[in-house]
């Protein structure tokens, strides 16, 4: 059994319900102890900076920017994929907690380093 776990998401507010759900998921993980780490690309790079989730609200869930709040603060890692925050003109913006900017090299180092490998979804 491995102790960390990653949540793709590349999903933005054109699937609230998928970006709400990929946030949900990361906390969950998190409070069963996992080492979690959300990696945002395409889209779901938004999220990774304050104000990126505003006003996005999935009926039945809390509000997005509550569970990306709560998942930085509880000692969640939020990866946001720098090529395509650039590509977005969002990469000088202030990132929310637990978040850092980067790529492909460090979702490889945290699903591969150490003994066991994370385990993973996507959405």
């Amino acid at each position: 059994m491995t102790d960390r776990f990653c949540v793709n998401l590349s999903t933005g507010a054109e699937n609230i319900d998928k970006a709400t759900v990929g946030f949900v998921v990361a906390n969950a993980a998190l409070a069963s102890g996992k080492d979690v780490l959300v990696f945002l690309t395409v889209e779901a790079v938004r999220f990774g900076f304050v104000d990126g989730a505003t006003n996005i609200h999935a009926s039945g869930f809390a509000p997005l920017t509550d569970l990306i709040d709560t998942f930085g603060k509880g000692g969640g890692k939020i990866l946001t994929c720098t090529p395509c925050a650039k590509v977005r003109g969002l990469d000088e913006h202030p990132l929310v907690t637990g978040g850092v900017l980067g790529g492909g090299a460090g979702l490889v180092e945290f699903m591969t380093s150490g003994d066991q490998t994370a385990a993973s979804v996507s959405y």
